[in-house]
């Protein structure tokens, strides 16, 4: 059997299996035995590399990152710290238009570089920004879109699941990812925060603001009065320290990323001691850990097996002789992967999209003379925007769970939340024409 139909077959199982409901673990790992059974003429030789690259998978010390920083989030999250940032940068931006909405997401920004996950953020900011925002006379399909919208900066910040997921694939510096990820994350940001404010000054009345609330006329009784007390000051500051300890760690060389997650998670937990987390409640942050993270090591087993099949089968190859075939320019390649990351965003998760189109996509990126590292930006934010669109938007379904208003409807996010994603493939294009955005901090690791 030729390569090319090779391809062609694993590709359709795989698509076969998805459609048919199979969860994507279970996808690959037949598929990947089943196409190592076809090549070797023996099915033991698939079962073999099965084991073997399990045990590879679980002995290899970096994987440590994936519990270690989601244990450091889960810590963070339930201390308390995200509600101290949100109130600090409340009270800090009184005199600026769309103050909550910007301080949502510049709170997300920041509590995304500790949680990595964007799940997260929306279920945290949903129970804190959401309430204030309806007391504040914000229109509930611009807080709700807010909302959803900036928890999509979790997954381009560092720390992210996403940037290990792809190191892992692509056997690329997770350390230079995280690094990759923070000029990215800071102009995503300020775009939310732009539209916010330009939203604000057109439309006021969206969000519960008269022309007295622009020209910072608010009286005492509209503004936010909850006292700066030293439990607040702890929190944020805390959430700083750790912050600029974990990314200066990694940026300076003073640790591996891997080595930076247990020290973050040790500062983590030194911090919800202190903010008074029982031990009930660490204990549950480590069980919530396990819950999260399993999955995530089973699927990069899987993704492992995945990897060798297409290796072993020339697929990657094939892939790459037929797109190059087509004579297509650098700029028209990316943009068809841009739509094929973004439909399948809209059906499967993050973790999975990457799973099946990374180990394809990236050689062919790598032989068009796209650096790799802005490759890997630009696939996150375009993988990412699958969590704001219809029809399975996950960070939209998790807003809707979360906020305590059982009359906001689906439709209601999804509307609000529909400018962030559009910001998220708008910087795809721009790190395609300005890479050094996300490699000039690389660049001087």
């Amino acid at each position: 059997m030729g390569s090319t139909a090779f391809a062609g077959m694993m590709i359709v199982i795989l698509l076969l299996m998805i459609a048919a409901g199979f969860h994507i673990t279970i996808a690959l790992a037949a598929a990947s035995v089943v196409g190592i059974g076809i090549l070797a003429g023996k099915p033991g030789v698939a079962l073999s590399l099965l084991s073997s690259t399990s045990y590879e998978v679980l002995r290899d010390y970096v994987f440590a990152v994936i519990p270690m920083f989601v244990l450091m989030g889960e810590l963070i999250a339930r201390s308390g710290a995200a509600r101290d940032l949100f109130i600090v940068l409340n009270r800090l931006l009184i005199r600026v238009p769309a103050r909550l909405a910007v301080a949502t997401v510049l709170g997300n920004a920041v509590f995304a570089a500790v949680v990595g996950v964007s799940i997260a953020s929306a279920a945290t900011f949903s129970r804190i920004a959401y309430p204030q925002m309806v007391a504040m006379r914000y229109d509930k399909t611009v807080a709700l879109g807010c909302i959803a919208g900036s928890s999509s900066l979790g997954m381009l910040i560092p720390p992210s699941i996403l940037m290990i997921v792809w190191g892992v694939l692509t056997e690329m510096s997770i350390g230079k990812l995280f690094l990759a990820g923070i000029l990215p994350g800071l102009l995503l940001a300020a775009l939310y925060t732009g539209y916010c404010i330009v939203l604000a000054l057109m439309k006021p009345e969206l969000f519960g603001e008269g022309k007295r609330a622009i020209d910072g006329l608010l009286t005492r009784a509209e503004i936010d009065t909850t006292p700066i007390d030293a439990g607040i000051v702890v929190g944020t500051a805390g959430t700083v320290i750790l912050i600029l300890v974990v990314m200066g760690g990694i940026w300076t060389g003073l640790f591996t990323p891997t080595e930076a997650s247990g020290i973050g998670a040790l500062i983590a937990l030194v911090l919800a001691v202190v903010k008074g987390l029982k031990w009930k409640d660490v204990l549950d942050a480590i069980s919530e850990t396990g819950r999260t993270s399993a999955p995530l090591l089973f699927l990069l087993i899987c993704a492992q097996m995945y990897s060798r099949l297409l290796a072993m089968g020339g697929v990657v190859g094939s892939m790459q002789d037929f797109i190059l075939g087509l004579g297509l320019s650098p700029l028209l390649v990316v943009s068809c992967m841009v739509v094929v990351w973004f439909l399948l965003g809209m059906f499967i998760d993050s973790v999975s999209i990457m799973l099946l189109t990374v180990p394809i996509f990236a050689p062919v990126a790598a032989k068009l003379g796209i650096d790799p590292i802005a490759f890997a930006i630009m696939g996150i934010l375009a993988i990412e925007a699958g969590i704001l669109t219809p029809p399975f938007g996950l960070a939209i379904y998790t807003v809707k769970a979360c906020v305590p208003d059982r009359d906001v409807s689906l439709r209601q996010i999804f509307r609000g939340s529909s400018p962030y994603w559009i910001f998220l493939v708008a910087e795809v294009f721009i790190i395609y024409y300005l890479p050094v955005i996300a490699t000039f901090l690389p660049s001087r690791l």
